[in-house]
């Protein structure tokens, strides 16, 4: 719970255990969760370089940064989770269905270049394609990993990870409800620890919508 140094360091590792290319570099925020001596001495003992961003410059991870919006914020709203019942729903959502339908089958663009033609920027992007497929693409992604890879893929189905994916949605949101004591969430709406929230955004119903 929370984003203390000890927390993120340990997710960290987790994340590049579950990680199919190896990581040879490291390039963080100004976030008192990374820029600390746990993630310097780890950097250090595994042979990463570590870089961070320049403070007050969010497009130094602008492709972090837009992840934001379409892996979080598009898909569990902007209440405040702050229990252990809702920690363990969100872990478990991405940490199974939700890494599965990003990285297998929702297609990605990627900006190739930008043309700036008589005061307008003109942006071109290459083939949309999911992370799976651009990792299968890769010259330096062993042939074992891919088989790997290869061998999930044809064990997924995209229709059944969409309904867990909004199953456990449902369940976050009903949590949040028993925690306001009856009050009715609007995952839609910025929220600041002040404000109460009272109805949803949706269709009229106590059911939200799906946020996918």
């Amino acid at each position: 719970m929370g984003k203390g140094q000890e927390a993120s360091f340990d997710a960290l590792k987790r994340i590049r255990e579950r990680s199919p290319f190896a990581w040879v570099h490291i390039h963080s925020d100004n976030d008192k969760s990374f820029i600390n001596w746990h993630l310097l001495r780890y950097c250090e003992a595994e042979g990463i370089e570590f870089s961070r961003s320049r403070s007050y410059q969010k497009n130094d991870n602008n492709f972090v940064e837009q992840k934001n919006s379409t892996h979080v914020r598009s898909v569990i709203g902007h209440l405040r989770y702050d229990t252990e019942k809702e920690l363990y729903l969100i872990n478990s959502l991405y940490r199974n269905e939700l890494r599965l339908y990003k990285n297998f089958f929702q297609p990605v663009m990627k900006l190739k270049e930008k043309i700036r033609e008589k005061g307008k920027v003109h942006r071109r992007y290459d083939t949309p394609r999911t992370p799976y497929q651009r990792l299968m693409e890769s010259k330096k992604i062993p042939e074992e990993t891919k088989k790997e890879l290869g061998e999930l893929y044809q064990r997924l189905n995209p229709a059944e990870l969409k309904r867990r994916i909004d199953e456990k949605i449902h369940r976050l949101f009903k949590v949040y409800e028993e925690k306001e004591s009856g009050g009715e969430p609007n995952p839609s709406k910025k929220q600041t620890p002040q404000v109460a929230v009272k109805s949803y955004l949706f269709n009229g119903t106590t059911t939200p919508a799906s946020v996918t």
